[in-house]
């Protein structure tokens, strides 16, 4: 007869969040219509931005200033194209970004941050504060949302983007449906095949893992970004916002009923082996 005992294992009581699924198709269609829209930053860099070659040369310049008055006067550099304004590169600067859209307090214009707040509730017991600034008219006090979130999640760990499914989801919670946009979800579009060489070679830049979109209306007027409407169509119609099973059981951000739930602790039965027996 078979002996068999008890194991406990700890779960996590939030189900896992998957990807949005994304046909190789249109995964080569998306990411041929981003390369197209971030070319003119790559252009632009590689024709009026030096690339820098290291701390040696500028200790060399500083060693040598009587040679630094034979050299060229540097040219204005033309301004960047119009649809720099609108991207953000890099890990942490977009998890930065889906952080500050995620908080409550930043779906009002003047609502302050968490960690503001904090620090003056912390001082104002001991030393006057002068009032907030008044905001000018048209003045934002926080970047316009994300409408498309790039991620290449080949060649590297699952651990540097194994967020943002769950960031993206939160961040889309807190946006409101309006005339221009009436579906602000934020799109996550995961690429499965190796496009870092793509990207970087796009945006001019030696290393690209992850690039975020703001074609909104709210960052460039009631048209949004002309350039990128091509491409923000396309991924609407191909890709399905992150869903969440937990957040939305939850009620959303803003909406949470505040129930506790509890771990989950899995009662597994497990054979018992034979013990051996030592040779005496």
């Amino acid at each position: 007869m078979e002996r068999k005992k008890i194991v406990h294992a700890l779960d996590t009581p939030y189900s896992a969040v998957e990807w949005p699924h994304i046909s190789q198709d249109d995964q080569d269609t998306i990411l041929e219509l981003l390369c197209q829209l971030l070319a003119p930053i790559g252009a632009h860099r590689e024709s009026f931005i030096t690339p820098s070659k290291g701390k040696r040369k500028r200790v060399k310049k500083a060693n040598n200033p009587a040679g630094s008055g034979t050299e060229k006067p540097v040219e204005p550099i033309p301004p960047s194209p119009p649809i720099s304004a609108h991207v953000d590169v890099g890990l942490s600067v977009i998890s930065r970004g889906l952080q500050a859209m995620s908080r409550e307090e930043d779906n009002s214009p003047s609502g302050p941050s968490p960690s503001s707040t904090k620090n003056t509730t912390k001082t104002e017991s001991k030393t006057p504060q002068p009032p907030p600034p008044i905001a000018e008219p048209g003045s934002r006090t926080r970047p316009p949302p994300y409408s498309i979130v790039f991620v290449a999640r080949s060649g590297q760990s699952s651990a540097f983007h194994c967020h943002f499914p769950q960031m993206v989801a939160l961040a889309s919670q807190t946006q409101q449906p309006t005339n221009s946009s009436p579906d602000p979800a934020i799109r996550l579009v995961g690429f499965s095949r190796a496009c870092e060489d793509r990207l970087s070679a796009a945006l001019g830049v030696p290393r690209v893992s992850s690039v975020a979109l703001r074609a909104g209306a709210e960052s460039s007027g009631p048209e949004g970004v002309p350039q990128a409407r091509g491409l923000v169509e396309s991924v609407r119609e191909r890709v399905a916002p992150v869903d969440v099973a937990w957040l939305r059981e939850e009620g959303g951000v803003g909406k949470r009923k505040g129930g506790f739930l509890e771990t989950r602790i899995e009662a597994v039965p497990t054979k018992v082996g034979v013990k051996k027996v030592k040779a005496k």
